[in-house]
């Protein structure tokens, strides 16, 4: 048998080598620690931004995707209708758009479009509806408050026995009357300048139209 002096070393030492056992056991734990924290935050940063991506894809296809798709200018020929000299959108959105020209020429538009059998609106209408009829190939008639009522009720008269046309008012145009297409756009100073006639007779249904042959009823009439 040892000597008291020997088992008190031995348990010493022991002792020591269970200290730094345990030393290393909480070293190892909190690394493991550290990296598993890393490892969530990394995913949280990683999910965040696949979140925002999300979001921001989700917001570009339903409500301003038309925004960076109609960027452009009119350029306007000698006849003095504007074309618009760019890209025009044709998604499918159920959100407003905000169009850089005011009737809109084109772009993205809801997937329901206004009747434009001849049809006259004497209150404004969703923009994103009627662009939809310009995709048709339907020619849109808007006046504001300035535009003589003679006028606008001659106009009207017109519309209504012009297939794929359609009127209603747009209160922040630049100009009392004007014509609009797809891609295409003019003032006309009255319901007797010729360029009504001109216009619609090259547009309705014209070459510029995305959708030849698609229907103007059965769509949205208010």
């Amino acid at each position: 048998m040892g000597s008291p002096k020997q088992s008190s070393t031995s348990r010493t030492a022991r002792i020591e080598e269970m200290r730094r056992a345990e030393k290393a056991r909480e070293r190892r734990t909190r690394i493991i620690t550290v990296a598993a924290s890393v490892v969530v935050v990394a995913g949280l940063v990683a999910g965040g931004v696949v979140l925002v991506q999300s979001q921001s894809d989700d917001d570009g296809g339903s409500s301003a995707s038309g925004n960076s798709k109609n960027s452009g200018q009119f350029d306007t020929g000698k006849d003095g209708v504007r074309k618009w000299k760019g890209t025009l959108g044709r998604d499918h959105v159920t959100k407003a758009v905000d169009y850089p020209v005011s009737p809109p020429v084109g772009g993205d538009h809801n997937p329901v479009w206004m009747n434009c059998n001849g049809d006259v609106y004497t209150d404004e209408i969703n923009n994103t509806n009627a662009v939809h009829s310009l995709e048709h190939g339907a020619v849109w008639v808007t006046y504001n408050a300035d535009a003589d009522k003679a006028d606008v009720d001659a106009l009207a008269a017109k519309v209504k026995k012009t297939p794929y046309t359609l009127m209603s008012p747009v209160d922040d145009q630049q100009d009392p009357i004007m014509l609009t297409a797809w891609g295409h756009q003019r003032t006309v100073t009255g319901a007797d300048d010729p360029d009504v006639d001109a216009f619609l007779q090259k547009f309705v249904q014209g070459a510029q139209t995305p959708e030849p042959g698609a229907a103007c009823t059965n769509g949205l009439s208010k």
